[in-house]
């Protein structure tokens, strides 16, 4: 049975980001299955719709116009995000990149379940610095909060472990 992802409390303050003045997290239930916060993360990226690399590459392609850090190219990369490992461990991995924009921290987590499952999820964390790292969080809140679940929903299909895009 696949589970849909939901919206979950994210909490400020975060470690992973001191000061971050915007949050959001999204879980989804993985049953019968068990995974690292790395395993996760890598299913998640690199098995993300082709429509998520596509959204990514051009967003990576408009934000220097702006005056905003793009990440690495996308295009030839299986992990969709290429965002700098910053931590990980059986229970979290912590992706990131700070401009003179904005600081952003992407976080995946493991935990318990109930029954025999587990709960994936992703925390975004951001901490605006000046009045275009305003701007750019409001543009892309929407896009967000559909590439978000969906790779969330990825990560709940089972035998979904072997990355490449769909």
């Amino acid at each position: 049975m696949l589970m849909r992802p939901r919206k979950a409390a994210a909490r400020l303050p975060n470690a992973w980001l001191p000061g971050a003045d915007w949050a959001d997290r999204y879980e989804v239930l993985v049953l019968s299955e068990r995974m690292t916060a790395a395993e996760a993360a890598g299913r998640a990226f690199g098995r993300a719709p082709r429509w998520v690399g596509n959204l990514l590459s051009f967003r990576n392609w408009l934000v220097p116009l702006v005056g905003l850090n793009a990440t690495a190219d996308t295009r030839n990369s299986d992990l969709v995000v290429s965002l700098p490992l910053m931590h990980s461990d059986d229970s979290k991995t912590v992706f990131g990149y700070d401009d003179h924009h904005l600081l952003f921290r992407l976080v995946v987590d493991v935990r318990e379940g109930p029954a025999d499952g587990q709960i994936v999820g992703i925390t975004t964390l951001v901490r605006r610095r000046s009045l275009m790292g305003w701007l750019y969080l409001a543009a892309a809140i929407p896009f967000h909060k559909t590439i978000i679940p969906s790779l969330l929903t990825v990560v709940g299909q089972p035998g979904q472990n072997t990355p490449g895009r769909k």
